[in-house]
């Protein structure tokens, strides 16, 4: 069918649902490269606004203004964090490839212990799932 092994399953999978094939000097269909280049980027937009719903619990402490306005930013510095990398890797998508699930063993290692399995799941799993759609999206692109 024309695609490499060494690209796997995932590959694959994009190829035939998008109606492009993954190889050197082939082709993927418009409609594929724009849902591939978008995907990653709009999925970290909402995984940022996501994290900084957490935030939202500082108006409920018995804080002054000053006080829940440092808790504030010190409740967004994760959804910040996110934001910081997307603008690095919006361009350099390998770079999200690395930095992403970089940041979901960071959060794994940083909290061990203290979160039930479903709280490093709803961090780690969408930050791995965006280190695989940016790599995708870099291998899909040619670069």
């Amino acid at each position: 069918m024309g695609i490499g092994f060494d690209y796997g399953f995932a590959s694959k999978l994009f190829s035939e649902r998008f109606g492009g094939i993954l190889a050197e000097g082939a082709f993927m269909t418009t409609t594929a490269n724009r849902a591939l280049y978008w995907t990653p980027r709009i999925l970290c937009l909402a995984f940022a606004v996501f994290l900084s719903l957490f935030a939202l619990d500082v108006f409920q402490l018995k804080l002054t203004v000053a006080e829940k306005a440092f808790a504030l930013v010190m409740h967004l510095i994760p959804a910040l964090t996110v934001l910081a990398v997307l603008a690095i890797v919006w361009r350099r998508e390998w770079i999200g490839a690395i930095l992403f699930p970089l940041l979901a063993v960071a959060h794994f290692v940083s909290m061990r212990g203290r979160l039930d399995w479903s709280g490093y799941a709803a961090i780690e799993a969408p930050l791995v799932l965006l280190g695989v759609l940016f790599w995708l999206s870099w291998k899909c692109r040619g670069r």
